[in-house]
This record gives structure tokens, sequence and C-alpha cells, in this order.
């Protein structure tokens, strides 16, 4: 199959577009983020791309580098580890952007502070190694966390405490409110317990309830909430809401820059943290000449290792002030609108035989969910399409989205019906599987398709990205999985780019 989008005409998408307003009247009170859009965002336009992986990366806007740029333009600053003027200069920087952190998330400085790490993964580490557990501990991550929080388990197993995981159930690929209050009575006295979960899933846009935090706490656990798919798109208020821990990523949330996240943590949870060493700027002296000598800083100081990436913090704040300028609620409303008629429009496509050409894995309206949908293609015959034949015709129409397992292998095991046994079989393997020899070693083996694609929807969308998307997988009605040809993409900026399937 040779992919290209049919032509629409303006009528088309006019058409289009006043329906959709009638059926989402909320829309028009976001318009101001088209003004935004062709005002910052105009490369998007320029470059005729349709941008639906938010939940991989947000965007930046123009100007979100112009400040930054002229902020190190103008100035001269040093390593904040020091007392001299340009240190100073930065040292000031640093705290003003810690500071804007707390007040952006609505956290009292009194109960929480801001740890600087390289992203959410870096945050969750410092949880993950410093964190008390022993053989009377428990760690209760759930099937819909992200590798990061799954890595947790690793710290936590060999201080022998007991892991246990919380499955989500099908169809809408939720906790059980029963079975999980369940666990959470299991625990012993004094003990040390940390309950994981993600206020959003990154798979399929579920959005678990917050209220769990003030439940899991009334039993003796410290709660560990994963921000990084909720924090972009909705509030996160922590004068209302008390998770222990809050790992970010900046860059999910406005763009720019990259390779800073941030550990919100409650003073009073963080004492409990027992660091495995120490490092530059997390002490206040130590001696080579006696094993164990040194004295770790309190709070934040303890636990950003080295010298923070100080040139990019005021960058964080830059960043947080646009987000705050257009107003999380307005950008929230906006996602909502788009991802509501995304499901209507997914849910109605059928080949001509009437088989569905989409399966969505999570809820198919907008109850607690976000704009993060997963799915996958089926021919008339059923037959799922390669996932990585649909990305590469993607690719051709200038459409990002992402596919594969999204670092979240609880969800996609569940939604794709992989078994504990089927998948010890994949560990018993003489060499190590990449992705790929998973998904043809699933599919030859045990005729499982772990063919996963995800859209999100993030603060500049607007209704042409999405129906352009819609129009996309209009071409793959009545198609065979056998007729989709392989493609190749060439783009000049970074050379060829070829598809094996």
């Amino acid at each position: 199959m040779e992919i290209s989008l049919h032509e629409y005409n303006d009528n088309n998408l006019y058409q289009a577009l006043a329906a959709f307003k009638n059926e989402y009247p909320a829309y028009e009170s976001t318009h101001l983020l088209d003004n935004l859009r062709a005002r910052e965002y105009a490369r998007l336009e320029k470059h005729n791309q349709i941008y639906l992986d938010y939940t991989g990366g947000g965007l930046y806007a123009a100007s979100q580098l112009r400040q930054h740029m002229a902020l190190l333009e103008e100035g001269i600053f040093g390593n904040p580890h020091s007392k001299n003027p340009t240190s100073l200069a930065m040292t000031h920087l640093v705290e003003q952007a810690r500071c804007y952190v707390l007040e952006f998330f609505n956290a009292s400085p009194d109960e929480y502070v801001v740890i600087f790490t390289p992203n959410a993964s870096g945050a969750l580490k410092l949880v993950g190694e410093a964190y008390p557990f022993d053989a009377h501990s428990r760690y209760l991550p759930v099937f819909d966390n992200h590798n990061s929080v799954n890595g947790i388990r690793e710290f936590a197993r060999s201080k022998g405490a007991r892991v246990t995981y919380m499955p989500t159930v099908m169809p809408e690929l939720r906790l059980g409110a029963a079975e999980l209050e369940a666990e959470l009575n299991q625990v012993e006295p004094e003990s040390n317990n940390l309950f994981a979960y993600p206020a959003q899933s990154n798979f399929t846009g579920v959005q678990h309830s917050l209220e769990w935090i003030a439940m899991a706490q009334a039993r003796g656990w410290d709660v560990l909430l994963d921000s990084a798919a909720f924090a972009p798109t909705n509030r996160l208020d922590l004068s209302i809401w008390k998770p222990d821990f809050v790992p970010l990523s900046f860059y999910k949330i406005f763009g720019y820059p990259t390779g800073v996240g941030c550990l919100l943590a409650r003073k009073a949870t963080l004492r409990k943290l027992q660091r495995p060493w120490f490092a530059g700027g997390t002490i206040s002296i130590t001696s080579v000449q006696g094993e164990g000598w040194h004295y770790l800083l309190e709070n934040e100081a303890g636990f950003e290792d080295g010298t923070v990436n100080y040139l990019n913090l005021p960058a964080i704040e830059i960043g947080l002030r646009h987000i705050a300028s257009i107003g999380i609620d307005i950008i929230h409303e906006r996602v909502a609108c788009l991802t509501g008629w995304l499901l209507d429009q997914m849910i109605k496509l059928r080949h001509s035989n009437g088989r569905p050409l989409v399966q969505i894995f999570g809820p198919t309206n907008l109850k607690a969910r976000g704009g993060t949908i997963s799915f996958s293609v089926d021919d008339p015959e059923g037959t799922r399409i390669d996932y990585r034949r649909i990305e590469a015709l993607a690719n051709q129409a200038n459409i990002s989205l992402r596919t594969g397992c999204f670092c979240n292998p609880g969800t996609g095991e569940i939604v794709h019906q992989l078994k504990q046994e089927e998948m010890a079989q994949v560990f018993n393997q003489p060499t190590a599987l990449s992705f790929d020899d998973f998904f043809d070693w699933a599919r030859n083996e045990h005729n499982r398709n772990p063919s996963t694609i995800r859209i999100s929807v993030g603060v500049v969308s607007n209704f042409a990205d999405v129906y352009r998307f819609i129009q996309f997988l209009h071409t793959f009605k009545d198609k065979l999985d056998a007729d989709i040809q392989v493609v190749e993409v060439d783009y000049p900026k970074y050379g060829l780019l070829r598809d094996s399937a």
C-alpha cells in the first residue's frame, strides 16, 4: 500500500470543525491557544508537522529559548558551589527556580522541598536507593507503572522487602478499589512501606484516583505519585493532595530544556531516607582518615549529587511561567475536547465488512482519563497490522506518534494477554532480546501480537491535527496487512530512515 493522505479541501475541514465545535462547545474557550500556536509554535505549520507525541515530550515555545539565551548572553554565571560574585548570581537563579517550582504546584516550602535531578527517572532512583526497606517492609507498585517505578523493586528486594503488584482490570485498565484497599491494610506495625502509582497512565491515559494518597497514608504507607504524564495537562495542587514523593520531568511539561527534572518530597518523609553514598555538594565536611566520617546536608542539598545543571535551571522557571501565563485549566480543557473527539471518531472506524478498524486500550470516554490514547489497527480479516509499518507510514505523512510498550510492560502484558509463563520464556532465552525480537517471538510462538500505537495531544494541539490523523487512519480501511508495503522516508536533515517491516 502506498500511503498518501487523500486530499481534503478546506470545506471538508471547516465542516468537520463546525460539527466538532457544536459537539464540544468548551473548545471555543481555548481559542487563545490558536493565537499562541501561530506566534510561538509556527514551526509546526512551516514544516507541515502533525505532532501527536506530547506524552513522549512537550514542545517548547520560541519565547522560552529567547528568554533563556538572553539571560545567558547578558550574565556571567559560575558554579553555585561557591560564594564569589558569579557563583552567587547563579545561586540566586537556582534558588529562584526552586521556589517557583513550589509555587507552581502550590506546595508549601514548610512542607515540601524541590530536589533537582536529571529527569523523573533520576528522581525515582533517589527514592529507591535510599528508602529504608527491610524484611518487614512492603513495596506496592501497580501494573500500570513506568519502568523507572518498576525498577525500585530491585532496591526493595535486595533489602528483603516484599514486593506485590496490583493488577489493572480490563477493559478500562483501572485498579479495583476494594482489592487495593485490602492490600493497603496488610502492613506490619511501625514498618516502612511504599505505595507507588501514576496519577495518569503513560500507556492508556487512565487517571488513577488522587484520593488513594490519603487512604494509603492513613494505613501506614508512604506514597510515591508518578506525575510525569499527569502534570503537563492537569493541575496538581499539593496543598490539597499530599503525596510523599512526586517525580517530574520538566521537558514533558514545556519541552525545553531536557536533562532536568525534580523530586518534590515531603520534608517529614525525606528524613526517613538513608542515602547509600555521598557526593560533592551533598555533605558539609568529610575526612579520608576516618571511615564513615561525613556530615550529610539537610533537605534538598543532601540529595543533589555533584553540581546541578545550573545553567539550565533558570529555563525551568521560564517554562513554568510560560505554562502559568496560558493557564493549566485552559490546556486541560482543550486536551479533553480533542481527546473526546478522537475517541468518538476512532470507535466509528469500520471496514466495509463491519469489522472495527481500531481497538482502543483503556477508556473510550472522557471519564477520569487524559489525552493519551493507545490502540492497535486491524485489517478486514482481524489481523493486527504490524506497528512498525504503521509508524513508517505515519512518518511519511509527517505524523509524529509513538509505538512499542512505552516503558510500561505491565499494561502491555495485560492488553496483549501475555501470561506469566509465556513471559518467563522470554527471560530464559540464551541471549537478550530486543523489543523487535520480543514482538516477533510473541507473534510466532504464541500467536500474540503486541502491536501498540500511542497518540497524545497537548498544549498547542488543534483540531486540524486530530482531523488529519483520522484521515490517516481512514487510509487503512479495507487494506489487508499483507498488502501494506515497506516504505522509505527521506529526511534530508537526518539522512534516510528505513523501515524493516
